[in-house]
């Protein structure tokens, strides 16, 4: 149940916010982990993102996303390029220790009046997929937003057939609010929208479960986790 109280006609109206005010807009920053960092996306990052995904050969990792696989590395580095250029999608890099490119993820939908920001444009090279790095790469950017700019809602959102993507939003913490149907048409096939979000109040409760996750005791000396975050 929405929490509520009652106004003076005797209806239920929501609680108010503590403080309404709006928040600022993210900034690109770098947000440093132990396994990833996170650096504005530039559009010289082209060349060795494009190179990370190539190892993704049949182009699985594009099936769901709104662009790619590219027909060209030019047209590739192009779209690097634009997107290095944006603020809303704002885009990080996501780099290994040794400051090897291996991924891209964004804030979007920047609503700083109502507190909401989403995640998306999520593209892991095969070398980040599964392993710790993308974990921390999400949650670096979720204590950014609710901690360093204050948002109160953090939204996540994906194609309702994408198993994979669902199954990392409720990995991650996220709750499944609904289908919309029929949201899109993305690279001309009709596209229902499964809506996943965190709130301020979730917050706190589930940065304890991600850091028990991310702590260097969860890991063996090969980098193996000894308790799953699903159990966390």
């Amino acid at each position: 149940m929405t929490a509520s109280q009652q106004n003076h006609l005797g209806q239920p109206v929501g609680l108010p916010v503590p403080d309404p005010r709006p928040r600022p807009r993210p900034d690109p920053v770098t947000l440093t982990g132990r396994w990833v960092t996170l650096v504005p996306l530039q559009a010289d990052h082209a060349e060795p993102l494009l190179a990370a995904f190539d190892a993704d050969a049949d182009g699985r990792g594009w099936t769901y996303l709104p662009y790619g696989p590219f027909a060209s590395r030019a047209e590739g580095r192009d779209w690097i390029a634009r997107c290095a250029e944006s603020r809303d999608p704002l885009f990080f890099t996501l780099c290994a220790p040794d400051e090897t490119p291996q991924g891209m993820a964004s804030y979007l939908r920047i609503d700083p009046a109502n507190g909401s920001i989403e995640v998306g444009h999520i593209h892991y090279a095969p070398a980040l997929q599964r392993r710790p790095a993308a974990t921390e790469a999400m949650v670096l950017l979720m204590r950014h937003a609710f901690e360093d700019l204050g948002y109160r809602r953090y939204e996540w959102k994906c194609d309702a057939l994408n198993a994979p993507s669902r199954r990392a939003a409720e990995r991650l913490g996220f709750t499944y609010e609904g289908t919309f149907r029929q949201a899109a048409i993305v690279k001309g096939r009709n596209r229902d929208t499964a809506w996943y979000a965190i709130t301020d109040q979730d917050w706190p409760a589930l940065r304890s479960r991600l850091d028990r996750w991310l702590a260097p005791e969860n890991f063996d000396a090969q980098g193996q986790q000894i308790t799953r975050l699903s159990q966390g």
